[in-house]
């Protein structure tokens, strides 16, 4: 079966609309690049949307009711937004649920030194990555700083026009003939993803010296002498965020490419920027939800989590019970509260576990089983099963729920391909949907194509995009 290409069927107002969420979408990818700054954007965008603290609710005791719209959220790193549909609670909901943390180096608790004369952070890589796409490329520093005075300090360097950079160097072809005969992931090992800050010592002669021994024993100008380079670096940091290397201990501090997502081909039909896995469907499912009509008959449920890339682990991964807790203060609100009714509500629900689905790369053609591959530009793609090694750790939809989700996505008029995650035995890979999958609820995993995931700049389709908010969109209104 041949999936009809998306752009064919747009007329004038349907390109207008595309090309707005296309805009609107690369500037979010472009200025939230770690889960904190996703989450923190989109309750910003969900309280502008009418929608409210669920905490606030539960501590007035405020009822809830068809309507409402409350948002919750875990550390600051994933997030849960709902509108109260007027149907009961019991009879379930339709979820949209999607991951906001992206493969990145992260900075280890003690990160700092020097040497030769270059100041250098240690990483430890963060999901699966090719460390060799990593060196040589333009960084820039996001996360926090957590002090002991209870303080938290916000890092954000690189990607404002007039910041630095940073970068983890690489061997030069001339000496790299041992290198070139290594295997791919060997070129580069992990240990050796060490991001260069630095090469400038502190002057332990002049002025700078005099302020950094200032008040001590001499032990910082013994140190500022024996490692000036580090030294030089770490007054930089006093002097902008006043902080002291030992607050590296209690930090999140995330290493991502700099510089912002762009359109993509001469007919700007394509976007490429970092972090499109999943940011693409966690964008795609906040906008749908909060242009949901006011007259639901469902809830409308989006989770937004952290931590899917490492197994969706932690107090912010779906395997928490982030969601769960949340429900069940939602239903408390709105009279249905109680364990039976709680599990009677989510083994009824409905959900899209939107995650993106690896697209065709004629490049690498031998990967892929083309009638049962993702192709860019034919819209919104529904993954049945993934795993690997014969669907080992895959939810697989149930055939009645796959037909009953075509029926939505026909009725909208929404484009939409069915995929595998490349050949049997090729590779795989999983999602967070087995996870809500355990409740009993009917569970598909949907979303955009990507060519290039997990690199740090992933290609997407603007039909894609604009196909998945018309789907999901379709979903909260109709499943």
């Amino acid at each position: 079966m041949e999936h009809e290409v998306a752009w064919k069927k747009y007329d004038e107002v349907d390109l207008e609309a595309l090309e707005g969420l296309a805009s609107n979408y690369i500037d979010f990818i472009s200025e939230n690049k770690t889960e904190r700054r996703c989450a923190a954007t989109a309750i910003r965008m969900a309280e502008k949307a009418g929608y409210a603290s669920l905490a606030d609710a539960v501590r007035e005791g405020r009822a809830l009711s068809a309507g409402d719209k409350v948002w919750a959220h875990s550390h600051g790193k994933a997030l849960i937004l709902a509108q109260l549909g007027s149907n009961p609670l019991s009879e379930g909901m339709n979820i949209l649920g999607a991951h906001i943390d992206s493969p990145r180096l992260d900075l280890k608790q003690n990160p700092l030194y020097e040497s030769n004369g270059f100041a250098l952070l240690d990483t430890h890589y963060y999901g699966g990555i090719k460390n060799y796409q990593w060196v040589t490329l333009p960084l820039a520093m996001h996360g926090v700083i957590a002090k002991k005075d209870g303080t938290v300090v916000d890092i954000n360097v690189g990607d404002d026009e007039g910041d630095p950079v940073f970068c983890v160097s690489d061997l030069l072809i001339h000496l790299a003939s041992q290198q070139m005969d290594k295997k791919g992931n060997k070129i580069v090992e992990g240990e050796d993803l060490d991001i260069l800050i630095g090469n400038r010592p502190l002057s332990i002669d002049g002025e700078d010296a005099e302020r950094e021994a200032a008040g001590s024993e001499g032990a910082e100008s013994k140190d500022a002498a024996k490692e000036p380079v580090k030294a030089f670096a770490l007054k930089l940091l006093a002097d902008k965020y006043g902080i002291e290397e030992a607050d590296f201990l209690s930090a999140e501090i995330e290493m991502v490419p700099a510089g912002r997502a762009r359109e993509l081909g001469f007919d700007r039909s394509m976007v490429i920027g970092y972090g499109q896995d999943d940011r693409v469907c966690a964008y795609t499912s906040l906008i749908a939800q909060l242009e949901a009509p006011a007259d639901l008959a469902k809830t409308a449920v989006t989770v937004l989590v952290d931590k899917e890339e490492i197994g969706s682990v932690g107090a912010t991964g779906m395997a928490s019970n982030f969601f769960e807790n949340t429900i069940a203060e939602i239903m408390e609100l709105v009279g249905e509260g109680g364990m039976l009714p709680l599990r009677r509500a989510l083994s009824a629900s409905s959900m899209l576990s939107s995650d993106v689905s690896a697209g065709f790369d004629p490049a690498y053609a031998s990967v892929f089983e083309p009638k049962n591959a993702a192709f860019l530009g034919r819209g919104l793609v529904f993954n049945k099963y993934t795993g690997a090694r014969g669907k080992s750790g895959s939810n697989d939809a149930s055939a009645e729920y796959v037909a009953r989700v075509r029926r939505v996505m026909d009725d909208a008029g929404v484009s939409f391909q069915t995929a595998e995650l490349g050949k049997v035995d090729a590779g795989g890979g999983g999602t967070i949907a087995y996870l809500p999958a355990k409740y009993g609820m009917d569970v598909i995993d949907s979303g955009v194509a990507v060519l290039s995931m997990h690199a740090p700049w992933e290609v997407t389709s603007k039909a894609d995009i604009y196909e998945a908010y018309k789907g999901y969109l379709a979903f909260l209104k109709n499943a």
